[in-house]
């Protein structure tokens, strides 16, 4: 189901060059504002799941680790 995006505070200058690339495309400065969001997000590739846990690895690398076996037991050592 189509849904609204609303897009507050942007440059002037910004929505002109928007508005005159629309024209030369002969659609609105909506219809444009759209065609570029398709295009732009369907030329990015999601990030597969294996690539999103080795950037958590790397950046939590430096940090220490409480097992959970810990963290359990001394969750129910507080109750």
């Amino acid at each position: 189901m189509p849904t609204s995006l609303h897009v507050r505070n942007l440059d002037e200058a910004l929505v002109v060059r928007l508005k005159l690339r629309a024209a030369r495309h002969g659609r609105s400065a909506e219809a444009e504002h759209r065609a570029i969001l398709q295009k732009v997000l369907a030329a990015e590739a999601e990030p597969s799941f294996d690539d999103l846990a080795a950037a958590l690895r790397k950046l939590t690398a430096e940090r220490h680790q409480t097992p959970s076996e810990i963290l359990q037991r001394e969750g129910r050592d507080e109750r």
